[in-house]
């Protein structure tokens, strides 16, 4: 399979410089994924950012400020301004965005359906550290 030219070279995630790295770190926060899926859902209509806000439980102001502009900067969210005062901004999902949200609706699907699993193993080796000293 070879890469579109317009993609560039694909990453190598293990090698140390790789930009990918860092891609995935900003990809892969619950931040971000929750305002991928507010986007998505919304689309093609664009979200108003007291909107996102409402619809993201515990985000604060400066985190989903800092979240958007991350991801408009990464060619994922296109941003536009109303001049009134104050300003009214509106987000939505570019094309490159829009296909974040199967991946990441993959993921947060995973999380929701093995969270029980997962909460049962943090309390299996938490009880098994407070016996004594393990294995690592």
């Amino acid at each position: 399979m070879t890469t579109p030219p317009e993609a560039g070279p694909r990453g190598d995630l293990f090698d140390p410089d790789c930009p990918t790295r860092r891609l995935l770190d900003r990809i892969g926060t619950k931040w971000t994924s929750m305002a991928v899926k507010v986007l998505a859902e919304a689309e093609p209509h664009e979200v108003r950012f007291a909107e996102l806000r409402r619809r993201m439980p515990g985000v604060s102001q400066k985190m989903l400020s800092t979240t958007l502009q991350g991801m408009t900067r990464d060619g994922l969210v296109a941003r536009r301004v109303e001049p009134t005062v104050p300003p009214r901004v509106h987000y939505r999902l570019t094309a490159l965005g829009l296909s974040l949200e199967g991946p990441l609706a993959a993921v947060r699907a995973w999380a929701e359906e093995h969270m029980t699993e997962i909460d049962r193993a943090n309390e299996r080796s938490d009880a098994a550290a407070a016996d004594g000293p393990g294995d690592d």
